[in-house]
């Protein structure tokens, strides 16, 4: 049988996935690929480390050189996250002339237009799964399986470690930093979980998608965003209370106007099946103008789900296929966008807005003369009896019809500045 040798750059948790599957399981892949994928170098930065991999001696090395001076190496996974040295090295091994199987979904966010241009100078590919959803072939699905189609709208839950906290404060009652301390403790968060919760992560992810989706092209920077770092648990109950569970959504719908593109704290109905996505999971819910809705669901992280999408790549790489659709579909090139954002204040949205009022007579007729000055129609109002601890004042529940963001911000802004509200006020999307 025809031997393709490949290489691994980046032997964290991710990488020794790759190797043993590589390794272990090389006659699975020989299958798929018509041809032994031979797992010829491994080069990490610190050689003494600890690994989750039995490698065999002579395979790794610190030094790029092994890789980029052997020809006879075609597909390399360059699995390094962050920027840099990320950067570099992925320009490096295209250089020398390596096809790239990447997981570094930052890397692509950020330097996707240099890096996919400098692939395509060289006649090299860059095939790139495992960025998005860990395990879930969305990037595949979206921009192979449903080439026939209009992609009308994408909603996704993208980030699994805010999907676990947001899980374990609903089911478990868990306050906001005891849910995180745990996902650290089980090693879906990082010491520093910042990317995680503040939304960077599911909208770097979100820009990619988009792309692919749309032909957008977005900086992650620029899709407003908000996350769960500021979420508190009242809202979780009384999202349940009103038949909903909130989510992390990122957000990408064809309008009219343009593009709406965010990632935020989102109301989704009970039953739905975005609604029902539960701890780690990631799953993306898309339409499209001839298949209707479909839906995708499983680990968006791991060592095993995100090798399984590397090592898959690596198998469409070989055997050519990367290169082909590569080519096509031009992704990340100099071709104007095929659509724009659209202007974020003029997005119309359901909202959930929580306050805490004064318990004396008048105050609903000044929250609701707020709102409708702000041309806010209420669809539901909820008040509960006050309790012990805050005698004086009571949360005020408000679900509203569709407004804009243009209307829907100043309007907050006015209602906490009324004498009978305690601000902060909170304020979140409705997906029904």
């Amino acid at each position: 049988m025809e031997t393709t040798k490949v290489a691994v750059v980046g032997m964290g948790t991710v990488g020794s996935g790759v190797a043993r599957l590589l390794l272990d399981h090389g006659d699975r892949t020989a299958r798929h690929a018509g041809r032994t994928l031979w797992l010829e170098s491994v080069v990490v930065r610190d050689l003494a480390k600890v690994r989750d991999a039995d490698l065999p001696a002579g395979l790794l090395s610190d030094d790029l050189s092994v890789i980029t001076d052997n020809p006879e190496i075609r597909v390399v996974a360059q699995l390094i996250g962050g920027l840099e040295p990320a950067r570099t090295i992925m320009l490096k091994l295209l250089e020398s002339g390596k096809d790239i199987v990447t997981a570094n979904k930052a890397l692509l966010a950020e330097h996707g237009p240099e890096l996919f241009d400098r692939a395509r100078e060289l006649g090299r590919s860059i095939a790139f799964e495992a960025s998005v959803a860990g395990g879930i072939p969305i990037v595949a699905n979206i921009s192979q399986c449903l080439s026939a189609n209009q992609v009308l709208s994408l909603r996704g839950i993208l980030n699994g470690t805010s999907n676990y906290i947001l899980t374990q404060m609903e089911e478990q009652g868990d306050s906001y930093n005891a849910a995180v301390a745990d996902a650290q403790r089980r090693g879906y968060a990082e010491a520093d979980p910042t990317m995680d919760v503040d939304g960077a992560d599911a909208a770097q992810k979100l820009a990619i998608l988009a792309h692919l989706a749309f032909g957008a092209r977005v900086h992650w920077r620029d899709i407003p965003r908000a996350g769960i770092d500021t979420l508190d648990l009242t809202d979780l109950s009384h999202a349940q209370e009103l038949g909903y569970r909130i989510k992390l959504l990122a957000v990408a719908q064809l309008l009219e106007s343009g593009l709406e593109l965010h990632v935020s704290p989102t109301l989704v109905k009970h039953g739905s099946p975005l609604a029902e996505v539960r701890g780690a999971f990631n799953a993306v819910s898309v339409v499209g103008d001839a298949v209707g809705p479909v839906f995708f669901h499983g680990l968006g992280a791991g060592q095993m789900p995100t090798a399984s999408a590397v090592v898959a790549d690596m198998i469409d790489t070989a055997v050519g296929r990367t290169n082909i659709t590569f080519r096509t579909l031009e992704l990340w090139s100099q071709q104007e966008a095929r659509v724009q954002p659209c202007d974020p204040a003029q997005v119309r949205s359901r909202y959930y807005l929580r306050l805490s009022v004064d318990d004396q007579p008048g105050v609903m007729a000044k929250v609701t003369g707020v709102l409708g000055d702000h041309g806010i129609s209420i669809a539901s109002i909820v008040q509960h009896e006050p309790d012990d601890e805050t005698p004086h004042a009571v949360p005020l529940i408000i679900m509203t019809h569709a407004a804009s963001e243009q209307a829907s911000s100043p309007a907050m802004k006015a209602l906490d500045q009324l004498s009978c509200v305690h601000p902060p006020s909170v304020c979140m999307r409705v997906l029904d």
